[in-house]
């Protein structure tokens, strides 16, 4: 008894754990800094323009910071967009960094975006196939079957877990290799703001970890569910 709540005390800390400190560190630095030039949104501009990229929109959205290489668009929920602090200023910055790496040609975003691609499609290839054993193994009459199709669902499932670890070298080159030394080479922030930049950049790359350690659980869900 005690030690399955351990247990189920450990996988929320792996699950939760990234996500609640992230969400703790991004509302910590989001307070009004009226020594800033702009908001994020204006930074995001004035980067993209600053470095030769003025095809690159910047727009908001509902479904998190991120960049689009295929519409070369940077968005940025509405509190990053329109907000002048260093929450907002940092999280801008990191996604001009993705759209510098789109227009360097660096090789590993590329192969990302094709991988989340082929993954969203795989992973509900990989549920169907899951939900899908009981008929198999009916209709064949035989565990085998079954076998063959939760292994095959399996695979394909961990392919997301696969695209979440891809993605972190590529989130700490557009944090840590682009977007932080921008911010301090430009003096965009002050040399006392940089922490807390590393900080919310850290933050967000931890959210890539728990999401790979769930699709992770996940997948050991389906393999205790199936042994009983």
């Amino acid at each position: 008894m005690l030690r399955g709540v351990f247990l189920f005390l450990m996988i929320l800390a792996v699950l939760l754990g990234p996500q609640l400190w992230t969400t703790w560190v991004f509302k910590k630095y989001r307070g009004h800094r009226e020594d800033y030039a702009g908001t994020g949104g204006e930074m995001a501009r004035h980067l993209l323009d600053r470095f030769q990229m003025p095809h690159v929109q910047v727009e908001t959205t509902d479904l998190g910071d991120h960049y689009d290489p295929s519409a070369k668009v940077v968005r940025l929920l509405p509190a990053n967009y329109n907000g002048k602090s260093l929450t907002a200023v940092t999280v801008a910055a990191h996604e001009v960094g993705h759209a510098i790496q789109d227009h360097t040609g660096y090789g590993p975003l590329h192969e990302r975006t094709r991988l989340i691609r082929f993954a969203q499609g795989a992973e509900k290839v990989g549920s169907f196939l899951m939900l899908g054993i009981p008929l198999v193994a009916g209709l064949t009459r035989s565990p085998s079957g079954g076998l063959l199709v939760f292994l095959g669902g399996l695979a394909v499932m961990s392919i997301g877990a696969l695209v979440h670890l891809v993605t972190l070298p590529v989130e700490w080159d557009a944090s840590f290799r682009r977007a932080l030394p921008v911010l301090e080479q430009g003096r965009y922030i002050s040399s006392t703001d940089m922490e807390g930049a590393r900080k919310i950049l850290t933050a967000a790359a931890l959210t890539y970890v728990a999401a790979s350690l769930g699709g992770l659980l996940n997948i050991w869900r389906w393999i205790t569910l199936m042994r009983r």
